[in-house]
C-alpha cells in the first residue's frame, strides 16, 4: 500500500467527522468519506491497495445491502478482516468512508478482503479508484426515474464502469435478461447463478401473473419479444428471444428444491441451505453470495451453519421484539422490491398489521408514480388486520390503496404509526418504508427497545 502524509491527514479528517456526526446523533456514513476526499482525492485508490486478497463489489437495483452484508459475514466467519460499507452508503463518499473507517490513524489500511456495495450511478467513479476483482450483479429494475432515467441509462452507466476494470469477473443473475445482456456486452469474464424450476408464490400462481411490470420484455439484442417458459417475478425467469439467438444461459450455480414456508431453503451444489430469511428474493441474494465465494475458491460446506449467526442489516428484514410483540422493518423503494415484500409478508399466515411510509425527498426520488405499478390489491388478505399510511406522500399512498379497494388510516410520521399500533396491542407489525423514512423508523425502534431492555 502506498503511504503518504496527505492520506494520513485525510483519514484523520474522516475519523473526526465520524466522531462529530455521532455526537450530533447522525449515522454519518457518507460525510467522513467526503472529508477524506477533500483532503486527498486519491485516498480511496491508496487505501484500497491495502486489501491483501480480493475486493468484491455488489451492484444492482434490489438486494445490494443484504447480499453485501451476508458476504461480509461469511468472510469474517473464516477469520478474515473485511472492509465493508454495511450501512448501505454506496456512493463515492460512502465507499471511501468505509475504507477510512477501517484505516488506522497513520493513514494505513490492512485488511484481507473488501466487500463494497456500489450505487450504479456512482460505479464508474468508484471503479476508477478501487479496482474490484469481482462484481456481483443482483438484478436490474426500473428505480427512481427522476434520478436514473429509464433502465437503458442504468445499463449504460454500469457498462462504462465495468470497462474501467476489464479483468474483473462478473457474478451475474442468469434469470435477468438485462443483467445477462450487460455481461455479454461488457466483454468481461462472467459466471451465472439462477433458479431453473418454477417456484410457487403465495397468493398467486408462479409464472401466471399478468399485472406485474416487467422491464425485460424485449430482447436487448434485436428488439423482438422474449418468450418465457415461466416467470419468478418481474422479468426474472427462463427466457429466449423469439427472433435471435439470445437466451438465458445455463447457470453455473443453480438453486433447486426451493421452499418458502417458514423461511427459505434450497439446494445448490449438493449443499442444503436453510435460513429464517423470507421471500424468493432472499434465495437470489444468498445464491449470489454462494456463487461469489465458490468462484474465489472458498469452502462453502458450512454456509448454512454460518448463516444462523447472521443478523439482518439496517432495515433489511430487521426484526425488533418487545415481549410478545414483533416489528419487522424493511426497505421497499420500487415496484419489484415492494411486490417481493408483499410476497414475503403473505408467507406469514399469522394476523398482522401493516404500516407503509412513503417520502419524496431527493434520495427517494420525487416521482412516486411507481406506486401504481405495485400489486397492492394482494394485501387485501384475511391475515392483514389493518393498514396505516404515513410519510410526506401518505395521502398519495392512501389514494393508491383506495383504488385497490383497501381501507387505510393515516399517521403523521412512521414513528407515530408504530407507537399507536404497539400501544393497541399489535403482536405482528410489518413496517415498509422507502429510503428517508427508514432512518427515523429504525432510530425510533432502536431507542424504544433500549428503553424496554433497560
Amino acid at each position: 500500500m502506498t503511504w503518504n502524509l496527505i492520506d494520513m491527514l485525510a483519514v484523520d479528517a474522516a475519523k473526526l467527522t465520524t466522531l462529530g456526526s455521532r455526537l450530533h446523533g447522525s449515522s454519518g456514513s457518507s460525510l467522513p468519506g467526503k472529508a477524506a476526499l477533500l483532503v486527498s482525492p486519491s485516498v480511496l485508490k491508496d487505501l484500497s491497495s491495502g486489501v491483501r486478497k480480493k475486493i468484491f463489489a455488489v451492484c444492482g437495483t434490489n438486494g445490494k445491502t443484504t447480499t453485501n452484508n451476508v458476504l461480509r459475514h461469511m468472510l469474517e466467519a473464516e477469520g478474515n478482516t473485511v472492509v465493508c460499507n454495511h450501512l448501505g452508503a454506496n456512493m463515492l463518499w460512502g465507499v471511501t468512508g468505509a475504507f477510512t473507517e477501517r484505516a488506522g490513524l497513520t493513514g494505513r489500511l490492512s485488511a484481507d478482503y473488501a466487500c463494497v456495495e456500489v450505487d450504479e450511478a456512482s460505479a464508474r467513479k468508484v471503479f476508477s479508484a478501487m479496482k474490484p476483482d469481482y462484481l456481483i450483479l443482483t438484478n436490474l429494475f426500473r428505480d427512481q426515474l427522476d434520478r436514473y432515467g429509464e433502465i437503458d441509462t442504468t445499463i449504460k452507466l454500469l457498462l462504462e464502469a465495468i470497462r474501467e476494470v476489464p479483468d474483473m469477473k462478473l457474478i451475474i443473475n442468469a434469470d435477468d435478461p438485462l443483467s445477462v445482456y450487460l455481461a455479454e456486452e461488457s466483454g468481461n469474464p462472467f459466471v451465472t447463478y439462477g433458479i431453473s424450476e418454477p417456484v410457487e408464490a403465495v397468493g398467486k400462481e408462479s409464472g401466471n401473473t399478468d399485472t406485474e411490470v416487467r422491464e425485460g420484455r424485449f430482447c436487448k439484442r434485436c428488439g423482438a419479444p422474449l418468450l418465457y417458459s415461466f416467470y419468478h417475478f418481474g422479468q426474472m425467469g427462463v427466457y429466449r428471444c423469439s427472433s435471435c439467438a439470445f437466451s438465458r444461459p445455463i447457470p453455473s450455480y443453480t438453486a433447486s428444491e426451493i421452499r418458502l414456508d417458514g423461511g427459505v431453503s434450497f439446494t445448490v451444489n449438493g449443499h442444503r441451505i436453510k435460513t429464517d430469511f423470507r421471500g424468493l428474493y432472499s434465495v437470489y441474494n444468498l445464491l449470489a453470495v454462494y456463487s461469489a465465494l465458490k468462484e474465489d475458491e472458498h469452502d462453502c460446506s458450512l454456509f448454512s451453519e454460518t448463516l444462523k449467526t447472521f443478523t439482518p442489516g439496517f432495515g433489511r428484514n430487521e426484526i425488533f421484539r418487545f415481549g410478545k410483540q414483533k416489528v419487522l422493518l424493511n426497505l421497499a423503494k420500487n415496484p419489484a422490491a415492494f411486490n417481493q415484500n408483499i410476497d414475503a409478508m403473505l408467507q406469514d399466515s399469522a394476523e398482522k398489521d401493516v404500516i407503509i411510509a412513503i417520502n419524496d425527498h431527493a434520495p427517494d426520488g420525487k416521482d412516486i408514480s411507481w406506486l401504481w405499478d405495485v400489486e397492492f390489491d394482494r394485501i387485501a388478505d384475511p391475515s392483514i388486520r389493518s393498514v396505516t399510511v404515513s410519510g410526506i406522500r401518505a395521502l398519495d399512498m392512501q389514494l393508491r390503496l383506495k383504488y385497490a379497494q383497501i381501507e387505510s388510516e393515516t399517521a403523521e410520521t412512521p414513528e407515530m404509526a408504530i407507537e399507536k399500533k404497539l400501544a393497541s396491542g399489535s403482536e405482528n407489525l410489518y413496517v415498509l418504508v422507502n429510503y428517508t423514512a427508514l432512518f427515523p423508523a429504525h432510530q425510533f425502534l432502536t431507542k424504544r427497545k433500549k428503553e424496554r431492555d433497560a
